[in-house]
């Protein structure tokens, strides 16, 4: 992952919410819902960009919390 930002990413079935250069996931869930809705949530504290992958790993959305928008300037 080199997009700075939370992902959500499937693994195994499930769904993680992993920070950009992150070893470990911040949360594991059973559904891509419950993951975006965590992801959102620290996107947001964070004001960072939140990058939902679908089920292939691809990124499918990118959504974006920070006050410069997407892609960040500068």
């Amino acid at each position: 992952m080199s997009a700075k930002g939370q992902h959500v990413v499937p693994s195994d079935g499930r769904w993680r919410v992993r920070k950009a250069g992150a070893a470990r996931a911040s949360g594991t869930f059973d559904t891509q819902a419950e993951a975006i809705a965590r992801g959102r949530e620290l996107a947001q504290n964070q004001k960072t960009e939140l990058f939902i992958h679908g089920e292939d790993g691809r990124i499918r959305e990118i959504r974006t919390y920070s006050p410069q928008g997407f892609p960040p300037k500068g």
